[in-house]
């Protein structure tokens, strides 16, 4: 029980750190090309995973890493990398941060329905509460959205980002529930496939851009704390999250990103925006409240 609640305030703590970077990007997609952009960013990201991996007896797990198992992580690299933050970087190139994260804020639904039948995770109706009461609080947040014409590859891109955030997420928690590789050695792997396809698609369908100073800060940081060490977290927190829990704590950005954009990017949220983040906070709560099995001993006083 104890792990469990270590794990919804790790989980928590990444999605805030996760919320960060949706401002970090909007700035620097100023002076950068958005997959390029994604590209440096994972890339570096892989490199000092590397780095730490080497120093870390967890290395030795790649050498017994079966080929079915590195074919699942590149499937995890591929998508949760090169397309689901492709895609967002794409979006948010386009669209506002408030477009593009309602867009994203679905894939908590399409987690909850694939989980039941690829993992056998079936949400009690209490989990399926505060999902729909999350979704029902996002809703009252964001609609009606007019989308103009010239938005639509913004907007075409981040459905593409839904779609693989959404398998990527149940595939991450099937191979992260078995436990039988370290956090490390699946984010490393996984981060390095990922990256150098997205890096790679950049520079084929980018002209190589003109870095500053600025820009060159904000990859860093959000290769080293919001990537590296971020994901590093969350690959451990899926040991013990299921796979709809997750994706319900992820949705908690939509709460966040409103909130940084009108402190650093002049957004404004209106009382009936503000009602759709509380709505949407309460079933990010109601969701963990559901009843855990029995255990052999009572918790300690």
């Amino acid at each position: 029980m104890k792990s469990h609640r270590t794990a919804i305030f790790q989980a928590l703590f990444v999605v805030f750190l996760w919320a960060t970077s949706w401002v970090f990007i909007k700035i620097g997609l100023e002076d950068m090309p958005p997959v390029i952009f994604a590209g440096l960013r994972y890339f570096i990201a892989f490199l000092l995973l590397a780095i730490a991996l080497f120093y870390n007896e967890a290395k030795y797990e790649i050498k017994r890493l079966s080929v079915k198992t590195w074919l699942r992580l590149a499937l995890l690299g591929a998508l949760l990398y090169a397309v689901t933050q492709g895609a967002v970087f794409i979006s948010l190139a386009y669209l506002s941060a408030v477009t593009t994260n309602l867009v994203m804020s679905f894939s908590a639904t399409g987690v909850a329905a694939l989980s039941v039948f690829w993992l056998n995770e079936k949400p009690t109706w209490l989990q399926w509460g505060g999902i729909l009461l999350a979704m029902i609080g996002a809703l009252i947040y964001f609609l009606p959205v007019a989308i103009p014409q010239s938005q639509l590859f913004g907007l075409s891109a981040a459905l593409v980002g839904v779609a693989a955030n959404v398998i990527s997420s149940v595939l991450g928690r099937e191979i992260n529930r078995t436990e039988a590789h370290h956090p490390l050695v699946v984010t490393t792997v996984s981060m390095g496939i990922g990256s150098i396809l997205l890096l790679t698609a950049g520079f084929f369908l980018e002209a190589p851009p003109t870095m500053t100073l600025r820009g060159w800060g904000i990859i860093i940081w959000l290769a080293l704390a919001n990537t590296a060490f971020a994901f590093t977290v969350w690959n451990h927190t899926l040991r013990t999250l299921t796979a709809a829990e997750s994706s319900v704590i992820g949705g908690t950005m939509m709460i966040w990103i409103p909130i940084l954009a009108v402190l650093f990017l002049r957004e404004t949220i209106s009382a009936k925006e503000a009602f759709g983040l509380i709505i949407t906070g309460a079933g990010a709560l109601v969701v963990q409240l559901r009843k855990r099995p029995p255990t052999a001993k009572p918790p300690s006083a």
